[in-house]
This record gives C-alpha cells, sequence and structure tokens, in this order.
C-alpha cells in the first residue's frame, strides 16, 4: 500500500491542479504540488528504513495493482518492484525531487502558468516513479513515455517564444527515435520469453542464451538504443541543450532526478541481459566514454550557463556508461545518486543568479558575484568542486570508484578516457566559476536590489540550496545497499592499482583546476587570443556548435524530409481526400445562414415546416 502511495500521491496532485488550474491562489497550488511530492519523500523514507531494518524475504517486494489486459496468453500486471536498485532510484526521485519542487514554489512565483507548472512537474514524478518502481516492461515503458510527454509540456512551458516550442519538439522527437528502439527491443524479448515481467525475463535468458548470442546481442543493442535516447548520450544527444529552452527548476529536475537517468537505470536493471553480449556492453562504455569527451569540450566554448550545466550532465552520464560497460552497476548507480546530489544544486544555484541578473544567462555578462551572492557562490563552488570530484565531496568518491574499477578491469582505454574527462571536467567548471564570480562586474542591475520577500518564500529558496549543499559534501558516505544486487565483476586474482594509478585522478582533476585558473582568471587574454587566431579559431566553433551533430542531422534528415513534404504537398489523393472537410463546411455554412435573426423568416420556415409535417400525416 505504501508503494501505491507514493507514486499517486503526485498523481492525485497532478489531477486536482489540471482540474482548478489558474482558479486557485498561488499558495494553494504550492502547497498541493510540493506537499505531494514531499508526501511521497516521506513515504519513501519510512519504507526504505522498513525494507534496510526488515528485508523482504529475497530482497523483493512486490505489490500488485491490476492486470491491464488479457490477450491469450499475454496478461501483463501493472505491479510495483521494491528491490535495492528500485529503493535507490525511489530515494533520488523523491528527496531530490521534493527539493527541486519547494526551490520552483520560490522560483516560478508570478508566472501567470503557477499552477500549470506544478501539474506538469507532478506528473514527471509520477511518471518517473512507475517507469522505476515497474515489475513488467510494458508498465516501465509506460513511465518511459510518460517522462518524455512531460519533457515536452515542460521544455516548452513557455510556449509563447516559438524557440521554446522549437525546444520541445526536439526533445521528443529525437527521444522518439530511442523510443522506437526500444519498442522493438520489447518486441524481441516478448518474443523469445513469452512475457515481459522482467524477473521472468532475467531468469529465462541465461538458459536460453550462451554469452554471445546474436539474439541476446540485438535485445541489449536495442534496449541501448532507448537508453541513449533518454539519457542523452551519443548519438541521440543533440537534444538536451535545447531542453534549457525551460524553466530552471525543470532543467534540475530533467539533468538530477528524472529523464535523463532513466536511461542508466533500464542498462542496471537489465544487467543480466547485458551481461551475456559482451559487444552490447562494450558498445555501453564506448558510448559513455565518448559522450564524456565530447561533451567536455564542447562545455569549454559555451557561454550561458545553463547550458555549459547540461554538457556537464552529458558528460556525468557517460561516465555511468562507462561504469556499466566495465561491469561496475553498483559504482554507476552510486555515481548517479552523488550526481544528483551537485547537480541539482548547480541548477538552483545557477537559477538564483539568472533570477538575480533579470533572466540574463550569458556568463560573460556576469563577473564579480561572490561579494553581492556569497551563499550563492558558496553552492555553486560546493557543487563545482563535487563535479570535479575534488577530495572527500560527494563526487570524488563516486567518479573514483567508477576510475578504479575501469582500470582493474583491464579496460584502460575506457579509463583514459576517463581520466582526459575529468581533466576537461575541471578546466570547463571552474571557467564557469571564475568568469560568473571573479574578475570585474559586468552586469548593471546589483543583484539584490529588490524589495525583500517574505519569510516563508525565502525558506523555500534557501533551504533547498543548504540540503543539497550538505548533500553535496557528504552524500558520498550514504552506503548504497547494492552489493548483492551487483557484485562488481572482478576476479580475486586480478592485479591491484598501484598508489599513482588511485591517486591520479585526484592530480588530473587538481590540474585542471590550476589550469583554468591560469587561462581565466590570470591570463583571460590567452583564451580569447586563441580563439581569434586563423589557426585554432575552426576548432573553437566546432566545439562551440557541439562538432556539428545539429548540422550534419538537419543535412541528412531534416532537409530530405522537408524536400520530401513540399515534393507531395500537392498529391492528388490529398486533394480528393479534401473533398471530404470542403463538403463539411459547406452543409455547415448552409445550415449557419439559416440563422439570421429575422423573425419573419424565422416565423415562415416554423410554418412550412408545419404544413410539411401536416402533409407527411395526411398521405401516410
Amino acid at each position: 500500500m505504501m508503494l501505491t502511495l507514493i507514486c499517486f500521491s503526485p498523481l492525485l496532485a497532478f489531477v486536482v491542479l489540471t482540474i482548478t488550474r489558474e482558479r486557485i491562489p498561488e499558495n494553494v497550488a504550492a502547497v498541493i504540488g510540493v506537499g505531494s511530492v514531499g508526501l511521497s519523500a516521506l513515504l519513501t523514507a519510512l519504507v526504505g528504513y522498513n525494507f534496510l531494518t526488515q528485508p523482504p524475504p529475497g530482497g523483493v517486494y512486490v505489490e500488485s495493482l491490476w492486470t491491464w489486459m488479457q490477450v491469450g496468453n499475454f496478461a501483463p500486471v501493472f505491479a510495483l518492484k521494491l528491490d535495492a536498485l528500485s529503493l535507490t532510484m525511489l530515494g533520488v526521485v523523491t528527496g531530490v525531487g521534493f527539493f527541486i519542487h519547494l526551490f520552483a514554489s520560490w522560483y516560478m512565483r508570478g508566472d501567470d502558468g503557477y499552477a500549470r507548472f506544478f501539474s506538469y512537474m507532478n506528473l514527471f514524478v509520477a511518471s518517473m516513479l512507475f517507469l522505476v518502481l515497474a515489475d513488467d516492461l510494458l508498465f516501465l515503458y509506460f513511465g518511459w513515455e510518460g517522462v518524455g510527454v512531460c519533457s515536452y509540456l515542460l521544455i516548452g512551458f513557455w510556449y509563447k517564444d516559438p524557440e521554446n516550442g522549437a525546444a520541445a519538439r526536439k526533445a521528443f522527437i529525437v527521444t522518439r527515435v530511442g523510443d522506437t528502439l526500444l519498442t522493438i527491443g520489447l518486441f524481441v524479448l516478448y518474443r523469445e520469453f513469452g512475457t515481459l515481467q522482467i524477473d521472468a525475463i532475467l531468469h529465462a535468458a541465461p538458459q536460453a542464451w550462451m554469452a554471445g548470442n546474436p539474439m541476446a546481442t540485438l535485445a541489449c543493442l536495442l534496449l541501448l538504443g532507448g537508453a541513449v535516447g533518454k539519457s542523452a548520450q551519443l548519438p541521440l544527444q543533440t537534444w538536451l541543450p535545447d531542453a534549457m529552452a525551460g524553466p530552471t527548476p525543470v532543467s534540475a529536475l530533467i539533468h538530477a532526478a528524472t529523464m535523463v537517468t532513466a536511461g542508466v537505470y533500464l542498462i542496471a536493471r537489465m544487467q543480466p541481459l547485458f551481461d551475456l553480449s559482451p559487444l552490447a556492453q562494450a558498445c555501453v562504455g564506448g558510448v559513455g566514454a565518448i559522450t564524456l569527451l565530447l561533451a567536455g569540450f564542447t562545455a569549454l566554448m559555451q557561454t550561458d550557463i545553463k547550458r555549459i550545466l547540461a554538457y556537464s550532465t552529458m558528460s556525468q552520464i557517460g561516465y555511468m556508461f562507462l561504469a556499466e560497460g566495465v561491469g561496475a552497476y553498483g559504482s554507476a548507480m552510486f555515481h548517479l545518486m552523488t550526481h544528483a546530489f551537485f547537480k541539482a544544486l548547480l541548477f538552483l544555484a545557477a537559477g538564483s543568479v539568472i533570477l538575480a541578473l533579470h533572466h540574463e544567462q550569458d556568463i560573460f555578462k556576469m563577473g564579480g558575484l561572490r561579494t553581492r551572492m556569497p551563499f550563492v557562490f558558496a553552492c555553486m563552488l560546493i557543487g563545482t568542486l563535487a563535479l570535479t570530484a575534488f577530495p572527500f565531496t560527494a563526487g570524488y568518491f563516486s567518479k573514483d570508484e567508477i576510475l578504479h574499477q575501469a582500470y582493474l578491469s583491464g579496460h584502460h582505454g575506457l579509463w583514459l578516457a576517463g581520466l582526459l574527462g575529468a581533466f576537461l571536467t575541471s578546466l570547463y567548471s571552474f571557467r564557469l566559476i571564475f568568469v560568473v564570480f571573479f574578475g570585474p562586474q559586468r552586469w548593471h542591475d546589483a543583484p539584490g536590489d529588490h524589495p525583500p520577500a517574505p519569510p516563508a518564500r525565502v525558506l523555500s529558496h534557501q533551504v533547498p540550496l543548504a540540503v543539497l549543499l550538505v548533500l553535496s559534501l557528504f552524500g558520498g558516505f550514504i552506503h548504497l545497499p547494492l552489493a548483492d544486487t551487483f557484485p562488481e565483476a572482478l576476479s580475486a586474482d586480478r592485479v591491484t592499482a598501484t598508489v599513482w594509478v588511485e591517486h591520479l585522478p585526484v592530480v588530473v582533476s587538481l590540474a585542471g583546476i590550476a589550469l583554468s585558473w591560469l587561462l581565466f582568471l590570470r591570463l583571460p587574454q590567452l583564451p580569447a587570443a586563441l580563439a581569434a587566431h586563423r589557426a585554432t579559431r575552426w576548432v573553437g566553433e566546432l566545439w562551440r556548435n557541439a562538432w556539428g551533430f545539429d548540422w550534419l542531422y538537419n543535412l541528412l534528415f531534416v532537409r530530405p524530409f522537408v524536400g520530401l513534404a513540399l515534393l507531395y504537398r500537392n498529391d492528388p489523393i490529398d486533394r480528393i481526400l479534401d473533398v471530404i472537410p470542403a463538403s463539411l463546411r459547406g452543409l455547415s455554412a448552409a445550415a449557419t445562414s439559416t440563422q439570421n435573426g429575422n423573425l419573419r423568416w424565422y416565423a415562415a420556415v416554423a410554418g412550412a415546416g408545419l404544413c410539411l409535417l401536416l402533409g407527411l400525416v395526411a398521405f401516410t
């Protein structure tokens, strides 16, 4: 019953807010929207305590809701499954999601669509909860598509701006490509096993398939296709930076607690299946490594504060894919949790800066903000230190574990890619810190020169930041109960890493911070000269345009599609079908023309109708 309440609390709030919409005050909408997710977070804490202190038999608890349909032997059941993996995801979604909702109650004040915003956010959280608790792949797909729809609604929330609508459509269409591959993958699994129940498939697969079986590889690659779409990995990564068109709390929710983590969760959930396909598992690691490097170089040339954070998310999700590719699923989930803490903190703190500067997002129109916004500066600094895996922050423990596992597993190429990614992360992350909070002032209206807000609103702004700041510092000490679920696939006879290998990630990260300090604080004219020099300008343009993927996809897919549409816009079949709506419009126009307001006309029509009726009665 508890799991049902956790899922249906935000879903019920969505229904209430959708029905009432803007007819209720902002405070009421905030209580419903924030309170529903807060209730889910409290229930999650209670469920987690009971699960850890009194584990269910086999470490799994299932709560059945209903049978969706019965078609022959196909009878998918909507059931909620709680195990160590889903409990971890449940804590991230409801816990971090609650603080993002609380911050949003301050950030979105005065917006015309305040209640509508929270209705979409609640539906987003409910869909993600169904996704992570689903006991059946069809139920998982139900939540999977739900978060896709909600991302469209939230990215295009300010729909009056055409650019926001274009960004929302782009996210929806690009992720649909991955969703189509996932759908085909579900068909393959059902064809092979006659069920979509997750545990049944995972138990049957090792008995039906040997390692390297072509059908296992096909199924895993199709699942990977769905995962790269939702998690914005190569080659379906282009939607994520444009998703920054939505309000900042939306960006925080998408990047920290919901949508982009869905692909990582899917691969972890289907881990026994991926273990049967070395090729698919290698593709997972390779995709993650390439994506984290491409995103790191791209982030170096961005000037929008939210786009920098978006590319950093893409890079960190790449680390999680890399970990899963080397068999370190537990490390990937650990980094997923710590990343949720510091990425939510970074986005919410960035939102505070953006709001203080009247929605300015260009980092080169900021500067010198550390003395005017000291608390926000502290939040951004701690979040950035965690992002760069500074020693003893939350990110240090999880990222160091990923790189350690990659080295011990023998995937030294992936390990080197992770090291280079760590250097780039430090470089572009502290570029943001030094440009925004240090150096000369490049803004006009002073932050803080606004009427003081009521204490309740101040708390809804500062409390989420303070809690996430603490978690970004000490979240690495949280022990996840995943040891039994994901025993790291490292044999006991492997050579342990030497001291220099263990400490090299820290050295690389510190080197990136030092170089960033030199380039963007001490010698800012040097990167400007490199960007302007004829020999290096093209590299900067390539990185600034995200390696040209948008241009390439526009050339390969968008233009041919538009060309075909223009070619067939006068299709004769369409012209024949146009007769139907044209006839209906003609009949409607003829009927409405009789309503002319002329009383004599109405009396004549009534008289004629009466005469017709009497004639029919008389002659029949």
